[in-house]
């Protein structure tokens, strides 16, 4: 039996939910002109040259492709940097991190959730404490460190690490957050699945390898991205590890348009040219990345 509400409470249910719509798409569209005007500025001022820039600063024009539009500041980035280069150089670095990062942390993610043993939750604590600690304070004692470790180059080994590409990837393969994203992850696992592989013969890293990481799927695409935008958005640590132009990350390049005469075109543009494509990528798996966040998030 269904009670059928009375025609003027059912229209002002309506009404309310519809102006709730509204003021929801609304909020929507503020926060895109928030977050996407400084983009726009960006793109738009990177085809401009500096004086028309600073022209169009009081009006709405700064937003708009209009006036002198030239690609002469793109030009000027190559003739200006090595960007192919430092393009190379921050892909190759990335890449690296992430691939080598998901590797060393879903096994020790797997040692924490799956592998009994003693001391294991004080060592998740310990793992875990390291999220306070801002990377600003561990950069010296770092870079000290690392100045110290053996080296093999082709002149045979040497000390230190400095002025490599070791230096920009290893010290970040391992990752506090990543190892708790991916033990939360395995954490909600049936470990009768474990059992059962026990069962039959295999192994830990068996179990590992056949069995967790297959469905563990949501959790490496929330660890690679997660891991991909700090590895190419780095600028501090290569401004101290990095000395030749050939091993300088893109962001690094940045310093080359700030040198001198300022060119703010060409500082545009350069932006430009190393921002635009991760906002393509994001933008291509956004929907396979919001449901890795969701998949993958921390489980009550």
């Amino acid at each position: 039996m269904t009670i059928a509400l009375p025609r003027t409470r059912r229209s002002a249910s309506e009404q309310q939910d519809r102006l709730k719509s509204v003021l929801i798409m609304i909020l929507r569209i503020v926060l895109c002109f928030v977050f996407g005007l400084p983009l726009v500025f960006l793109i738009v001022a990177s085809f401009k040259p500096d004086t028309q820039i600073f022209a169009d600063l009081g009006s709405w024009a700064a937003f708009l492709p209009v006036g002198e539009l030239s690609l002469d500041n793109y030009i000027g980035v190559f003739e200006r940097v090595p960007f192919a280069q430092f393009m190379m150089n921050s892909v190759l670095i990335s890449v690296a991190t992430v691939a080598l990062g998901i590797v060393v942390n879903s096994m020790a993610a797997f040692a924490l959730s799956r592998v009994q043993f003693r001391g294991q939750k004080l060592i998740l604590g310990i793992v875990l404490a390291t999220l306070i600690v801002p990377f600003e304070t561990l950069a010296l004692p770092l870079l000290w460190w690392c100045n110290q470790l053996p080296y093999f180059g082709i002149d045979g080994f040497s000390q230190g690490w400095l002025d490599t590409y070791e230096v920009q990837i290893i010290p970040f393969i391992a990752n506090a957050f990543s190892i708790y994203l991916f033990y939360q992850y395995f954490d909600s696992i049936p470990k009768e699945l474990d059992d059962a592989a026990t069962v039959d013969g295999a192994g830990w890293f068996r179990i590992y390898r056949s069995i967790v990481m297959p469905l563990a799927g949501p959790a490496v695409a929330t660890v690679a991205i997660l891991t991909f935008l700090p590895a190419w958005n780095s600028y501090l640590w290569p401004l101290m590890v990095v000395q030749s132009e050939e091993l300088r990350p893109a962001m690094v390049g940045i310093d080359y348009f700030k040198q001198l005469s300022v060119s703010w075109g060409q500082l545009m543009a350069y932006a430009s040219m190393i921002t635009v494509p991760i906002l393509v990528l994001f933008i291509a798996f956004q929907r396979a990345f919001i449901n890795s966040i969701a998949s993958s998030g921390v489980k009550g």
